[in-house]
């Protein structure tokens, strides 16, 4: 294992040495199948959405029940099998909606690795390589097949997201190469020799990267309720089968209608759908602002999220970068300094930001030569290059932070500190002694020059900041940059605690400590890479869920270990590999749309799991009542269709696609239940007792038409008051939705065939008038009940 700053320096092999396979070679390793033939990081196949829609345990009941209706009719007591049918395929046509937004995403996102053919450099597709193709790496590459290493220049890689040693390995010519790991500094070619399923990372990536719905605490909340539902649904449904039986022995069509139509409203059937049209819609409407959404729980991940770390470069300024101004020290020349760093930024085939501004500064001299590289790394934050002059004169010359170079007290930082605070970065180029892999090579430097860079803000980063405040979550700037010039670039744009930047040498290792610090401070300088991976795991030790924001190499071990990683588009390979959320456009400013929609699918989602399963509870109870009192069921299977209708399934429709800014809280069981099982209590108590006083109050033939219509009536009313309580806080089209669904029961009550249809006329009026006054006793209680409950049960 190698230690960054020990690292030992190749002489850069030319790349005409492997030329890599010719078209004839290639053409033969394709018709033997020697492709990588990986799939893409992509959706569920259109069979796999099909059958998970379909085939589910609650479809399997209703589907059966559904049958028996067919055998005892009438049609209009089976209208719940074609909500279903309706539901299912709404689910499917949604999710195969995101299936094609995710799938032409991932083409635009997907990595294009740069392979030698017929002595040509040409980027590829993943899925084009073949055995022995030889494959070009540079700085962020990720190794997609496994090889050998051909080629090296100074080639370091880090392979700790397959084996966890988190130090890089510095390679040589002939070591192996595993798919999965990735470049951290210099660069260098290697030969495939293992592609598509043989390779070590292939099936870990394809799985890893596959559309799922599940772990997340949403789903697991979910499956966990409906295990619930299910133990209390079977017993519940034999004994009302042999109530009913026995209750209607004269008559056993109506016995099976009548136990049908308890069964049915106890499956929450809408809820499953409804989460998943939510996440499939997430998709869609992230997709159209150009956010992959790798892992689907992601969009739930950042809805919890109160802490996001942001590394300056790329995120707060743009990826480029421009040379303000070069400061001679110790009375240096100023054309031979343009020349020496002309010809330094020619040494590196692979420059960053900072040297491609030096690059377009100063242009390089054919006179000058460059012997040896040391390749820009995080860890160390500096590069290095042996020259040779036009005068054939040797030199050792090292590029990066003045304060990693000199000494402390050294005079030319306080010129620095002065530049930092104005936002500027600089760099120290600085004459060497040593040899460049002198674990001691930045001892006694002679600081030769400081190269200021203008770094250039993002115009939208600001109001990101903001949106980030006003949603109580925390914004860390984390940067390898030095910490001064990092607060000044956080202060032009209002982040609060700019101020007081930290520099992270100084951060204490102890995990404890470290949060605290965190918590305490809002910017940190001279991050190291596993400096950013121990801030992210300080901060997850306090509780905090923590987005990670970055494009760089030395992001990545961050992004991994972040509750979400969020890469931008034009970051590094490795970067976005392990990203759960790409910004195909580079845009910081679209966090805000991800975090909004994870909010408003996972508020939604909470909002009405309470709707279903109220109606869950309150149909498991009136099932024990009717068994425990051995008297008709009263209702069939007609009245909860257009109950659920009504009060359920369309108003949960609309809530749950509606915007929501609330930050997702835990305990969603929790959370869900202690409303719905009391309301449910409440509202099946209450329509239990006026079935019976209707029964006490009507008699005769065509009583127990008259008795349901009443019970009816009062479960409508409870169920609108439950629905009035969940959509609040009111808007106008809230309001619209809950009279438009209060109007459509009115409609049916005083339609004549809609009344046969469902089989419902209020009879009289003493009966209706004490079914609404027992609604209002309820409904006044859910109101007390939904307070106490608030106050009682915090989550």
């Amino acid at each position: 294992m190698s230690d960054p700053a020990h690292t030992a320096v190749e002489e850069p092999v030319p790349p005409a040495a492997h030329s890599g396979l010719t078209a004839r070679e290639v053409a033969e390793r394709v018709d033997r199948g020697d492709v990588n033939d990986v799939p893409v990081r992509s959706s569920r196949s259109t069979t796999e959405i099909v059958r998970a829609n379909v085939f589910t345990r609650f479809n399997a009941i209703i589907g059966v029940l559904f049958l028996i209706i067919l055998v005892v009719g009438p049609i209009q007591d089976g209208l719940f099998g074609f909500v279903i049918v309706a539901n299912t395929a709404i689910g499917i046509i949604q999710e195969l909606r995101a299936k094609k937004t995710l799938d032409s995403l991932a083409v635009i996102g997907e990595a294009k690795p740069t392979v030698r053919r017929d002595g040509i450099p040409t980027a590829i597709a993943t899925g084009e390589i073949v055995l022995d193709d030889v494959i070009e790496l540079g700085p962020g590459d990720k190794c997609v097949v496994d090889g050998e290493v051909l080629e090296v220049d100074g080639l370091e890689i880090d392979e700790s997201l397959l084996t966890g040693e988190a130090d890089p390995v510095l390679k040589q010519p002939g070591d192996p190469v595993m798919s999965g790991s990735f470049v951290v500094a210099g660069g260098g070619a290697f030969t495939a020799t293992k592609v598509g399923r043989e390779a070590y990372a292939a099936q870990l990536a394809e799985e890893a990267s596959r559309f799922t719905l599940v772990h997340s605490e949403l789903r697991s909340g979910i499956s966990q309720i409906l295990k619930y539902v299910t133990w209390m649904m079977i017993p519940t449904a034999i004994g009302l089968i042999i109530s009913q039986l026995v209750v209607e022995k004269d008559d056993w069509k109506e016995a099976v209608r009548r136990m049908v139509a308890g069964i049915v409203p106890m499956v929450p059937e809408g809820l499953v759908l409804l989460t998943s049209v939510a996440f499939a819609i997430g998709v869609i409407r992230l997709g159209r602002k150009q956010c992959l959404v790798q892992e689907l729980p992601a969009i739930e991940g950042l809805a919890r999220v109160d802490v996001v770390c942001l590394d300056k470069t790329g995120t707060l300024t743009e990826g480029g970068m421009d040379v303000k101004e070069l400061r001679l020290l110790n009375s240096a020349d100023e054309s031979y300094v343009r020349q020496v760093l002309g010809a330094l930024g020619e040494s590196d085939p692979r420059p960053n930001a900072s040297l491609q501004a030096i690059i377009a500064a100063y242009p390089d001299s054919a006179d000058w030569r460059c012997t040896e590289s040391l390749p820009f790394s995080s860890a160390r934050k500096y590069s290095g290059a042996a020259l040779n002059g036009p005068d054939s004169e040797s030199s050792r010359w090292l590029l990066g932070a003045p304060d990693v170079l000199l000494a402390e007290g050294d005079a030319a930082l306080a010129e620095v500190e002065d530049l930092n605070a104005q936002g500027l970065r600089v760099l120290l180029l600085a004459g060497a002694d040593r040899e460049l892999d002198d674990p001691r090579v930045t001892d006694g430097v002679r600081p030769t020059a400081l190269v200021v860079l203008e770094q250039r803000l993002r115009a939208d980063a600001g109001d990101t900041l903001r949106y980030f405040a006003e949603q109580n979550v925390a914004a860390k700037v984390i940067s390898g940059d030095n910490a001064v010039s990092v607060g000044a670039v956080a202060g032009k744009l209002g982040l609060p605690g700019a101020d007081a930047p930290v520099d992270s040498r100084r951060l204490p290792a102890e995990r404890d400590a470290m949060a605290e610090a965190l918590d305490r401070g809002a910017v940190f300088g001279r991050v190291t890479p596993q400096q950013k991976r121990d801030m992210v795991g300080a901060l997850q030790s306090r509780g905090h869920t923590v987005a990670m924001t970055g494009d760089g190499v030395n992001d990545v071990l961050a992004l991994k270990d972040a509750d979400i990683g969020v890469s931008m588009g034009s970051g590094s390979e490795a970067t976005r590999a392990v990203a759960q959320i790409v910004l195909l456009n580079n845009s910081f400013a679209s966090l805000p749309s991800v975090v909004a929609e994870g909010r408003r699918v996972i508020g939604n989602i909470t909002r009405v799991a309470t709707l279903f399963l109220t109606k869950t509870v309150y149909s498991v109870l009136l099932a024990v009542l009717v068994v425990c009192s051995q008297v008709p069921y009263p209702f069939l299977p007609r009245h909860l269709t257009l109950l659920s209708t009504l009060t359920i399934g369309v108003p949960a429709f609309f809530l749950a696609l509606a915007p929501n800014k609330e930050r997702a809280r835990p305990h969603f069981v929790r959370r869900v239940m202690r409303y719905a099982v009391p309301a449910g209590i409440i509202a099946g108590l209450a329509t239990f007792a006026a079935y019976l006083l209707a029964r006490q109050h009507y008699g005769g033939t065509g009583a127990l038409a008259a008795e349901t219509s009443a019970a009816t009536l009062t479960l409508f009313l409870i169920s609108m008051w439950v629905l009035a309580i969940i959509a609040r806080p009111y808007t106008w089209w809230r309001i619209a939705l809950v009279l438009a669904m209060a109007l459509g029961f009115v409609v049916v009550l005083v339609t004549p065939w809609l009344q046969h249809f469902f089989a419902l006329k209020l009879v009289g009026t003493t009966m209706p008038w004490a079914a609404v006054g027992i609604a209002v006793v309820a409904s006044a209680a859910l109101e007390l009940m939904w307070r106490w409950v608030g106050r009682r049960f915090p989550v």
